[in-house]
């Protein structure tokens, strides 16, 4: 009896699974409903599954049905060319490439290490300018909203930020402005393509940014993020350029240290990871990335 009745199941399943893969390539454009037909026809006469079908009629490509997969699967990512985001987004146009699986086993790392009941903030920092702090903690940001964790990137260097560039945000008010009491949280931006990611953007150009990081605001504003968000990661300025990142890891209570490739320096290295303890500041661990 249980053979039959999952027998029946998958059956169904398929079918349904079949029904939508053609809806949504027709509302993507791909298809048009005589095509669908037409797919329908050679999938039943060949037993066939409805993409394979698709693809021997060279309707549609492998990445068209690798897309409509992703989205059936609630795991959104881009094709070349869509989104108008920087390639270096690997975790958008890329999720099956070794660099993407290198950030999934992060993720699952911190999922384990770090990111429990209780613990939701985690600081992303480098030593050096150009370490790769931002583009880790996007591709970071976009990989834990892929795996269903209502996600929020905060950019917290207020110096040199770059986070609205690389998800094309405006440049308007954003974090500096919530600390310094001239905006409020109503400006998170939602990322375009991937529904479980948020973005608070540094905002306006300060010069008192280490105040403003200082500020008794930033811990009332992170509870609050706390209530509303699974994962907060929070990019951060350099430390050889500024304190920064000491005061907002302190915040987070722990960091993911980036360290590039035949670039950062161990003893420079050393002396940071030495500050963050000496402030309270779990060192999570370290990610080594050549872009």
């Amino acid at each position: 009896m249980s053979k039959t009745v999952s027998s029946i199941a998958s059956a169904g399943a398929a079918s349904r699974k079949d029904a939508n893969m053609g809806r949504m390539l027709v509302e993507q454009g791909k298809l048009t409903l005589e095509q669908v037909e037409s797919v329908r026809h050679l999938q039943k006469e060949e037993g066939l599954r409805f993409g394979e079908a698709a693809q021997r009629l060279g309707l549609v490509t492998e990445a068209d049905i690798q897309q409509v997969l992703a989205r059936q699967f609630d795991y959104p990512y881009l094709q070349a060319g869509g989104g108008n985001y920087p390639t270096t987004l690997m975790a958008a146009y890329q999720p099956f490439s070794a660099e993407v699986e290198m950030l999934r086993s992060v993720r699952s790392e911190l999922m384990l290490r770090w990111f429990r009941p209780g613990r939701k903030t985690l600081a992303i920092a480098s030593v050096n300018p150009g370490d790769g702090t931002s583009l880790l903690a996007a591709n970071l940001a976009v990989v834990f909203s892929q795996l269903g964790e209502q996600t929020l990137l905060v950019d917290a260097n207020l110096r040199n930020p770059s986070q609205h560039k690389i998800f094309n945000l405006a440049a308007s008010n954003g974090l500096a402005d919530v600390l310094a009491g001239r905006a409020g949280l109503d400006m998170l931006a939602m990322a375009e393509s991937f529904i479980d990611l948020t973005l608070l953007p540094a905002g306006s150009l300060v010069p008192n940014p280490q105040e403003l990081i200082n500020r008794g605001s930033f811990v009332a504003m992170n509870a609050t993020l706390c209530d509303r968000f699974d994962i907060i990661l929070y990019d951060t300025p350099a430390f050889s350029s500024a304190a920064d990142a000491l005061t907002i890891a302190s915040r987070a209570g722990g960091v993911l240290l980036v360290v590039r490739k035949d670039h950062t320096r161990v003893a420079d290295l050393t002396a940071f990871s030495d500050q963050l303890r000496r402030s309270g500041t779990e060192v999570v661990g370290s990610v080594m990335v050549s872009f």
